[in-house]
């Protein structure tokens, strides 16, 4: 029924990139964890590791997938900023618990060598086609269409002409003042779901590993203690003889995570009593894992 629709959207309107969509009239037999663990190698994907930058923090480090289709822009020049060692020295600054973790330069003082101070804001990714997406069902009040492109969440205009990151949990941005191309250095992790910010700033990013380090980050200064220092940032592909960490994701596009999408929409696990037959795009986290 729900592919017989979506059929019958794509001949209406034209579009040749027409979004995929989860068929749910399916009968889930499966929980979402067998689904994923049970997946043949074939529904990973790697991920390029000059597409990742490590965030080493005092506990720990911290892994984050640039999205380079998506926001270009600020992936080149954040991985300008890492090589030059821009973030050495600085901190994360600023969090504020259930919202985000926000570092860089405080005192908004240091200039970059040869990242830029501040870029043109990448709200969302225009193409003169739809871009093709795995999608929910629906509207969920901040985007006429959500999905998933890539690993990456993302939402679309009705059309699939415009694709922009969605705020969900361990997202990765690019903070800003009240001018929408203020940003280029300052970035933030989020905490918990922002949705209300989503096209207001540039999201470039996702967090795939480390999230327990971003938390266990301070509240306040302490007397005689540096507030959150930022040991450095790194291109992962540039530091393979001290790091060999690879990462894979759960293919979006794969019928095996659209097999993922319906479980989560009505879990089948006999623990629960009531299935609402809905999902948001940040219930459902895409899986990822180190490869090896």
């Amino acid at each position: 029924m729900i592919k017989a629709k979506s059929a019958l959207l794509c001949a209406v309107v034209m579009l040749s990139g027409c979004m995929q969509q989860p068929d749910k009239s399916r009968k889930v037999v499966r929980a979402p964890s067998e689904i994923v663990n049970t997946a043949p190698s074939s529904a990973w994907r790697s991920i390029n590791n000059d597409n990742v930058i490590r965030i080493e923090l005092e506990t720990g480090h911290v892994y984050v997938e640039l999205n380079a289709k998506l926001a270009p822009n600020h992936t080149n020049n954040i991985k300008l900023l890492a090589r030059e060692g821009f973030y050495e020295g600085l901190s994360v600054y600023r969090f504020v618990e259930g919202f985000v973790a926000q570092g860089g330069d405080q005192t908004g003082t240091k200039i970059p060598v040869k990242g830029q101070k501040r870029l043109a804001a990448e709200l969302s990714y225009k193409t003169d086609r739809a871009l093709n997406i795995m999608a929910l069902d629906g509207s969920d009040g901040y985007a006429i269409r959500t999905g998933f492109l890539d690993g990456f969440a993302v939402g679309q205009n009705r059309g699939g002409t415009k694709t922009w990151m969605t705020h969900c949990a361990g997202t990765f941005a690019m903070a800003r003042g009240i001018e929408i191309n203020s940003g280029g250095t300052e970035f933030y992790i989020t905490l918990a779901p922002q949705r209300y910010l989503d096209r207001n700033i540039t999201v470039f990013g996702r967090v795939l590993e480390g999230m327990q380090h971003v938390q266990q980050l301070q509240r306040e200064p302490e007397n005689g203690r540096l507030f959150n220092p930022i040991k450095g940032v790194e291109v992962l592909g540039d530091i393979a003889s001290q790091d060999n960490s690879v990462f894979e994701f759960f293919d979006t596009s794969s019928t095996h995570f659209e097999e993922l999408i319906v479980a989560r929409t009505n879990r089948p696990e006999p623990w629960f009593k009531f299935t609402p037959n809905f999902v948001d795009v940040c219930s459902i986290a895409v899986p990822t894992r180190r490869k090896g």
